[in-house]
């Protein structure tokens, strides 16, 4: 299993997932069609999916255009989510196969929109899994509460994401790391793996290299959202639950104009 980041748009990133037995290739959110197809042009590659994580415009924007550039694409996405272009609705627990080796899972993960998929993702036995996590899972963030509550989205980010497995790395859909880091700091000012990630992030961004992906257990460590259930960090925001202290972080970060 090969991944590749497209990065386009502003900081949006759309990812091929390769089968590289069979040259078979999945495009997530591929927002700029053109650049998807060049990529997977260099790659050698079949494009013979689409996964889509939810129906914003920077995600699903590209899908009618995708399937005019490439006849026969299936289109897949949330069956809550009325995703564009969309040929095959998704619910939580649906399989994919791609090529030989690569098994897709969809996993319902609401809040930012109502219908969000986040797409894990395995490969050969001695490969990592990958999730693909749109815009519910940041690097040390998670999206704003469009369409859904604090306690979904505690569900979605702590409960269904968290408990993958520890090296499955996060590939999500925006370049917000930095930012991210910026604020989990004033979170946690004394986490001093979120010292080391953030001078780690800031170095990558200089140099124009991306900060995906990253990995659940470095979430588990660097991610305020996703440290919610830690009593320490309940009790520095004040807080009696996870989910409280859920909503409160977000609504800081919300306001946060660092």
């Amino acid at each position: 299993m090969k991944i590749v980041e497209v990065p386009c748009l502003e900081d949006n990133y759309s990812y091929l997932i390769i089968d590289e037995s069979t040259k078979e290739a999945a495009a997530v959110d591929p927002a700029e069609p053109q650049k998807v197809i060049e990529a997977a042009n260099q790659q050698g590659v079949k494009l013979s999916l689409v996964l889509t994580t939810h129906h914003h415009w920077d995600h699903a924007g590209g899908n009618d255009k995708i399937k005019e550039l490439v006849p026969g694409i299936k289109v897949y996405g949330g069956s809550l989510d009325n995703v564009r272009g969309c040929t095959h609705e998704l619910q939580n627990g649906d399989t994919l196969q791609l090529g030989s080796h690569i098994k897709i899972l969809s996993l319902h993960t609401p809040c930012h929109t109502k219908g969000h998929i986040s797409y894990y993702v395995t490969g050969k036995e001695e490969e990592d899994p990958a999730v693909f996590t749109g815009d519910t899972l940041f690097i040390a963030g998670c999206g704003k509460f469009f369409e859904g509550t604090a306690e979904q989205m505690y569900q979605s980010l702590c409960v269904t994401l968290g408990s993958l497995p520890k090296p499955t790395r996060v590939y999500c859909g925006h370049e917000y790391t930095v930012k991210n880091l910026q604020f989990a700091l004033t979170v946690e000012p004394k986490n001093a793996r979120i010292q080391e990630k953030l001078a780690w992030a800031n170095s990558q961004r200089k140099a124009g290299l991306p900060t995906i992906p990253s990995t659940i257990a470095e979430e588990l460590e660097t991610n305020p959202f996703i440290r919610v259930d830690l009593p320490e960090l309940q009790a520095s925001i004040g807080c009696q639950s996870p989910v409280e202290t859920l909503r409160e972080i977000r609504r800081m970060k919300d306001n946060w104009r660092g």
